[in-house]
């Protein structure tokens, strides 16, 4: 290529194979990338590992498979409320499941609406407060149909009065009575109203970085359309959603069928040596020594109902001596269990 500077000299032009050339030139080779593990070790690189990138700021503690479970648990609670407060409101009150989802409580509380109207429950006997969110309007349409209405939507949005939160409570306890019965195969729980609130940006129930399973379903009641909120800290049903992962590993593990001893044919001409012995007393080393052909050993009286038999060296029966006509017989009495044969070896008494 001709001098830029020179204005007689033509500019020569490049084919595309020379371009490429000079772009792959101008670009720098990738850095390769060093992957450590948890514990500070170095990853191998010639082996293929998956990386999966990571929310800090929006942590997630439940696993899928446990996200599964508590949404079907939801499903059934939302199926059951629903059927449960139009049988009380005598009108058709429909609930869909909006989202299911962990995360942290001051995002929780930030998200919620203003004004709107909180409930703080708890639920003996486990531990945390958690809170209940309901739209005005949605309140007020409830209320008005309590009160006799027919259940039109309120236009205004405002704080409700105290006589409106009174017969609020009542649905309320519905809520809660209905979210409480569908843990009872976990725990028994009994829900507890302890306070109402217009605002959650003073709310102080749980730490700011505190993780809340938050449930949100979408009402529709005659033309009101509007959401009700759950937010349950999760510390407060982790005791339980162990018990339910327990149970279902449990379920899930193969039942082991017990084997029955029984006979075989094979095992009728195995010998096996037996022996009756008595535990009678000690004598020291020169006691022994001292006996003698002739010496008498007095021994207790009940010893023959004391004869310990022994197959093949192991403790196994207590019995009785006697006498069958010319022969020396042993009766079974007792069966030695396996923790007497072991406390017998463990002090040496073979």
């Amino acid at each position: 290529m001709a001098d830029p500077g020179d204005n007689n000299q033509p500019f020569e032009v490049l084919d595309q194979s020379e371009i490429d050339r000079l772009l792959m030139q101008a670009v720098e080779p990738p850095k390769q990338q060093i992957i450590y593990h948890a514990d500070g070790r170095r990853g191998d690189e010639a082996k293929v590992l998956k990386v999966e990138a990571y929310d800090f700021r929006n942590p997630v503690f439940l696993t899928e498979a446990e996200l599964r479970r508590l949404r079907l648990l939801h499903e059934n609670f939302i199926r059951y409320l629903s059927a449960r407060i139009s049988l009380f409101l005598r009108m058709e009150f429909s609930l869909k499941m909006a989202k299911l989802t962990t995360l942290s409580y001051a995002k929780f509380t930030d998200g919620l609406p203003s004004p709107t109207h909180l409930c703080l429950f708890k639920t003996e006997p486990l531990f945390g407060v958690s809170i209940l969110d309901m739209n005005p309007r949605l309140a007020l349409t409830l209320v008005d149909r309590m009160l006799g209405g027919r259940g039109h939507s309120v236009k205004v949005e405002r704080y409700l009065t105290e006589i409106e939160i009174a017969l609020l409570e009542d649905i309320i306890r519905i809520i809660l009575e209905e979210w409480c019965s569908q843990w009872s195969g976990e725990n028994e729980l009994h829900p507890q109203i302890i306070g109402h609130e217009n605002n959650g940006r003073f709310l102080q129930t749980s730490a700011k970085d505190a993780v809340m399973l938050a449930l949100t379903m979408e009402v529709e009641f005659g033309d009101c359309s509007e959401q009700i909120q759950i937010g349950v800290p999760y510390y407060t049903i982790e005791p339980m959603v162990k018990s339910m992962q327990a149970k279902r590993a449990q379920d899930a593990s193969p039942v082991k069928a017990e084997s029955k001893a029984t006979w075989k044919p094979v095992y009728e001409h195995i010998t096996l040596p037996a022996r009756a012995e008595w535990d009678a007393f000690e004598l020291t080393l020169r006691e022994v020594t001292h006996l003698r052909v002739g010496d008498v050993l007095e021994m207790p009286s009940d010893i023959v109902d004391r004869t310990c038999i022994s197959l093949a060296g192991n403790k196994k029966f207590i019995g009785t001596v006697g006498l069958d006509s010319d022969r020396v017989v042993v009766k079974i009495t007792q069966k030695i269990s396996s923790e007497e044969t072991s406390y017998a070896q463990s002090h040496g008494r073979q």
